[in-house]
């Protein structure tokens, strides 16, 4: 082999798994999902005689309220979809205001592809706040109350939901837990994970929630990864595989001539 063909298979070799390799380096941290954030338990298991953990996240269990237009509700009815909630009450003169004058703004941002995220306020007042306040509150700002319920429902499975399912008092350390008031909004993936709490009053932290609703409906299962996935460690050799071939047709192709 002359120093040509040298050359030509080095540069084959060395072309395309540099390559691979930039790619992977610099689309690494190219998009930043959502963390997750609480954990149930680690599973340890065998694969391929070598030991894997798995973690597994804490989901939100499925509670049932009513809504603003009387309709029974839960978070299993929204299969599917991203979920953002927060906690408020009617007769609030402080931050509750401002809070949906918030969540109106996300629900407007999200008008034209509605089907991916549901909104839900959370009233931690049960015991005044009836259907028809519910009502009366929501249309105040003029919500669609399709993708936005208002809702009510028993106080200890709201304050026990608040507090051990979504861990409102991690999120909002000065918490009172006798009576939940928070500014944070809380974002569940379509599997009821929390993914992460957002201030609802700081526009920087509502901004990025508008980049991190649509960012989890393109998440993918990992229990059911792409078959493209397999390949992916595979890639070099088969750039490498490509590179050899390549020099041989042309190694082949000059002793032809």
């Amino acid at each position: 082999m002359n120093k040509k063909a040298v050359l030509s298979l080095a540069l084959a070799i060395l072309m395309p798994v540099t390559g691979y390799l930039l790619v992977k380096y610099f689309s690494s941290d190219a998009v930043h999902m959502p963390p997750r954030f609480f954990y149930d338990s680690v599973v340890v298991t065998e694969k391929n005689g070598k030991t894997v953990s798995d973690t597994v996240w804490h989901k939100v269990k499925n509670i049932r309220f009513t809504n603003q237009l009387g309709k029974s509700v839960m978070l299993d009815d929204l299969k599917g979809k991203v979920i953002v909630i927060d906690f408020f009450f009617t007769r609030c003169p402080t931050i509750c205001p401002g809070l949906a004058r918030s969540m109106k703004r996300l629900q407007d941002s999200f008008v034209k592809n509605d089907t991916i995220v549901q909104f839900i306020s959370i009233s931690v007042d049960p015991e005044h706040d009836s259907v028809p306040q519910l009502r009366k509150f929501a249309d105040r700002y003029n919500i669609n109350h399709d993708t936005w319920w208002m809702v009510s429902g028993d106080k200890k499975e709201i304050y026990d939901f608040a507090l051990t399912e979504l861990k409102a008092s991690i999120a909002d350390p000065g918490i009172d837990t006798a009576f939940i008031h928070t500014e944070n909004f809380f974002l569940l993936d379509s599997n009821h994970i929390v993914r992460g709490w957002y201030n609802g009053f700081d526009t920087v932290k509502q901004a990025k929630l508008v980049r991190d609703i649509p960012l989890l409906m393109l998440e993918k299962d990992r229990k059911a990864p792409s078959i493209f996935r397999e390949f992916i460690p595979l890639l070099p050799v088969i750039f490498v595989g490509i590179g050899l071939v390549f020099v041989g047709l042309i190694i082949f192709s000059k002793q032809k001539k």
